[in-house]
């Protein structure tokens, strides 16, 4: 009997990608509702397979950081029927473990659509890099440009009020004047 996967879109997914500790991830809880399995058989899974998940595709947030995301994704506060501990944050890495250790037909179908969203994400930080490269570049050769238009109007605007405001013409006298100094001291 084969299990069919419930399909995600691209941004259902997304949306749940968190950056922690500089790092994209999903949280235990959203890959539980992936998955369809509960927060403990994804946690158990993990504990058996410890080799599997090194520090840098699994860890768990600290009370600072869940305090922090309690905050701005609205959890309930434990003793109100919430968590008691703080989530397990898996990486890209992590969460392509998953499928290995939970071996069901679900996992592996929804591990695809992770790991493509993952791929979308890469692609779009490295455009906006590109882009973000590009506009700098266009940016400095603009600036350039401007600083030798800006030079050349204030030639152009020293040149008007020359033009504007012309020299008094030196004055000339009337008649013939004689240069009555001596011969050889002029």
């Amino acid at each position: 009997m084969t299990i069919r996967a419930r399909r995600f879109t691209v941004g259902q997914i997304s949306r749940s990608i968190l950056v922690v500790r500089n790092h994209r991830v999903l949280l235990d809880q959203d890959l539980t509702s992936l998955y369809g399995v509960t927060t403990g058989v994804l946690i158990q899974a993990v504990r058996r397979n410890p080799g599997r998940f090194p520090g840098d595709f699994l860890f768990q947030l600290t009370a600072e950081e869940w305090n922090i995301l309690r905050s701005q994704i609205v959890i309930s506060r434990s003793g109100h029927g919430g968590r008691r501990y703080a989530p397990y944050a898996f990486t890209e890495q992590g969460v392509a473990m998953l499928s290995s250790v939970l071996g069901s037909e679900r996992a592996i179908a929804v591990n695809v659509e992770i790991m493509r969203v993952f791929v979308k994400l890469r692609g779009l930080l490295a455009s906006n890099h590109e882009l973000a490269r590009r506009f700098g570049d266009l940016e400095a050769r603009i600036e350039g440009r401007l600083t030798a238009h800006d030079d050349a109007i204030a030639a152009i605007l020293s040149a008007i009020r020359q033009l504007l405001n012309p020299p008094a013409p030196a004055a000339r006298g009337i008649g013939f004047t004689a240069d009555l100094r001596e011969p050889g001291k002029r």
